[in-house]
Formats: structure tokens, sequence, C-alpha cells
């Protein structure tokens, strides 16, 4: 698959509107690192077990065996998820005695899941038995509907 940044562009004249435009963009690009640390918490994000995991967290703090219920899965499973999770610092850990309690590491977390189950909510009302639907075209139309009319 080729990495999008490494395609050449056709060049806009300089002095276009276009080309001021993507010059400002650019320039607040963020640097690779910081490209590369995002891309490697969505893919943490792409497992739906880690994700059970993270939502199950939501309320507040808590232990592997309450999580591992939670979620119907193993409490090694759930474990090694939240090791996954803990190392990319999504999630912390809290140590009281001889219990660990894990929460969200921190509101980023937070509002990025709560903003990812709201878009997802968005797209089942509008395209309801099709949660699935490929054409962006389509949820995009939709989507400038919804909002124009106020249904939100």
């Amino acid at each position: 698959m080729e990495d999008i940044g490494s395609r050449r562009h056709r060049e806009v004249p300089p002095g276009s509107d276009h080309s001021d435009h993507a010059e400002q963009v650019r320039a607040k690009m963020p640097h690779t690192p910081h490209v590369s640390d995002l891309a490697d918490i969505f893919r943490l994000l792409g497992d739906p077990g880690r994700v059970r995991i993270l939502i199950a967290l939501l309320p507040g703090p808590m232990a592997v065996h309450d999580i591992a219920r939670v979620v119907d899965a193993s409490e090694s499973s759930v474990s090694h998820a939240l090791r996954l999770l803990r190392a990319h610092r999504v999630v912390g850990v809290k140590r009281e005695g001889r219990h660990a309690y894990y929460a969200l590491a921190d509101s980023h977390v937070r509002v990025l899941l709560e903003l990812g189950l709201e878009h997802v909510g968005h797209l089942v009302l509008l395209h309801p038995g099709n949660e699935h639907d490929d054409q962006l075209g389509a949820r995009s139309d939709g989507a400038r509907r919804t909002i124009e009319s106020g249904d939100l």
C-alpha cells in the first residue's frame, strides 16, 4: 500500500488561493513521529475487544476481573489487552495493596471514545439496517441533510 505522504501531486501555480491554502496546511502538519504515534493508537482501537474494554472503563476505574466479566472475556485476554493499552498510554493503573484498578489515561481518550460512539450512532440513525454502507458520498449527503434539518 502506497504511503499517501510519498505521492507526487500536480503543482498548483504559485500565488493561487489553492497554493496558499496548501502551504498553510502543510506548515501545520504534525511531525512524522506524532503521526506514527496516532496511527499506533488507531491500530489499537481497531480491535473490538480492546474497544469494549475501553468502553467498560468510561464510567470509571475497574479491576481486571470486573472488566473481564463486563466484556465477557477471560481475565488473561483482558490483562493482555490492558498491557498493550497501558504501553501506549491509553489506560493507566492505580494499585491499592494487592488490587490494581485500570482507568482511561486522560480526558483525551474519553473524548475520542465518546465521539466515536456518537459518530457510529449517527451512521446507524442515518442508515438503519445498513451500518456497513461503504458509500461515503451517500453518508455525507445524508449527514448534511440531517444537520441542515436540525434532526441531530
